[in-house]
């Protein structure tokens, strides 16, 4: 679902290439990369395709084709001495008439839904977003680490649509001061978010880098899938696609249908038991084979809230069963008890585009253990049942496992 594109370039200088990643439903808003120095190497390539997988049609277009067309550098001190040297000698208004040659090129694609366009560029990438934002249709402009910007904050004025930047907090390229001068012009203008990720240092949503910051690159992740989706779509029914997952996993039980509502690589991880897989493989029989088809038969799922986000659902339950059966993912080893369980849970779900992407489930497993009589509470600050009860009915006593608590009454 990807391929090398022709760009005519809007001064008829010529035409350049582009990496062009499609969506799996071959249809989506059109989203323009920026490059970081090094040209369109696998690290680009990967970026488009992730954006790709999150349901858009991404083009990353040669910005050095002017200088050296096809580009593609390492991080080896060789290849970041010419990168630099690249971008140094770049013309940077040509490079953002070639950005906007880049959106001509994608509304022209029978792929691209007419919905608006957006960018997202990295380092080099990430100053030409602000410019961008002040120099074309954009609907979406988003900036990773961009050095330089605080040059053309007199272009402020200009900008017209959405505009997310991202900062680390130790980018030497963008320090405090050129970050506080960027809040100053910036801050407080609609349509306009600014973040600093504490502790982090450039390119730290580069993955495989050395400054590669998976929490950060999470987060800012979640942040621009945000305000792409806000502007240009896709706009998918996040609830309705959670719902069929579930219908597969616990109604019909059909593994098969189960992974075809998940991207080509899902993971799903039941944080206090480590249970669950990574990887089509590896999640596949999972299900099959310690999940889907092992779960007793009056298992079921007692909604209480549901949270919707741009691109995940947050989901709080009360699971309900019998342990009649070995649970493995729950209780791994441990023979049935005959025992009835009702636990609060919490469920993270992450999505791609209109597939599945991952899964973060929380419960105590101390109240789980407590209810099939493996642990013994006494003395300890632990609850059974108790705690899904207090869940569905607030009006029950707290602070019951608080020996002191009576002692601070009238105080």
């Amino acid at each position: 679902m990807s391929k090398m594109i022709d760009i005519r370039a809007t001064d008829g200088s010529g035409s350049f290439s582009g990496y062009l990643a499609l969506p799996a439903s071959g249809r989506g808003p059109g989203v323009v990369i920026g490059q970081e120095i090094f040209g369109i190497n696998a690290n680009m390539r990967a970026v488009a395709d992730l954006y790709a997988e999150e349901g858009y049609v991404a083009l990353v277009p040669d910005l050095f084709w002017r200088l050296e067309p096809g580009i593609e550098l390492g991080y080896s001190e060789q290849d970041f001495a010419k990168a630099i040297d690249l971008f140094q000698r770049m013309d940077v208004d040509k490079a953002v008439e070639d950005i906007d040659a880049s959106f001509t090129a994608l509304r022209g694609l029978p792929e691209v839904e007419d919905a608006g366009l957006g960018y997202v560029g990295f380092c080099m990438g990430g100053k030409l977003a602000y410019l961008t934002a002040t120099r074309t249709k954009a609907a979406t402009s988003v900036g990773y680490y961009g050095m330089g910007i605080d040059q053309y904050l007199d272009e402020a004025d200009n900008i017209k649509g959405r505009l997310v930047l991202h900062f680390a907090e130790q980018d030497g390229y963008c320090d405090a001061d050129t970050r506080a001068r960027i809040s100053e012009a910036l801050g407080g203008r609609p349509g306009i978010e600014l973040y600093t990720y504490p502790g982090v240092d450039h390119a730290f949503a580069r993955v495989g880098g050395m400054h590669y910051d998976k929490p950060a690159a999470l987060m800012a992740h979640e942040r621009t899938i945000a305000a792409l989706k806000r502007e240009i779509g896709p706009d998918h029914d996040l609830s309705a696609l959670w719902e069929k997952h579930i219908e597969h996993e616990f109604a019909t039980r059909d593994v098969p249908a189960t992974m075809a509502t998940m991207v080509a690589e899902p993971y799903v991880n039941h944080i206090p038991t480590m249970t669950g897989g990574v990887g089509y493989k590896e999640l596949s029989r999972f299900y099959q084979h310690h999940f889907v088809h092992g779960n007793p038969p009056d298992m079921k799922l007692v909604p209480i809230s549901r949270t919707v986000g741009s691109s995940q659902v947050v989901d709080e339950f009360v699971m309900c069963f019998t342990h009649s059966t070995e649970i493995d993912w729950m209780l791994p080893g441990v023979a049935p008890t005959g025992k009835y369980v009702e636990i609060p849970m919490l469920g993270v779900v992450k999505f791609r585009g209109d597939k599945l992407y991952h899964e973060h489930i929380y419960w105590d497993q101390a109240s789980v253990l407590v209810q099939i009589g493996l642990l013994d509470p006494t003395g300890l600050p632990v609850a059974g049942v108790e705690t899904a009860r207090k869940l569905l009915d607030e009006t029950l006593p707290s602070n019951t496992l608080m020996a002191r608590w009576q002692s601070s009454e009238g105080n």
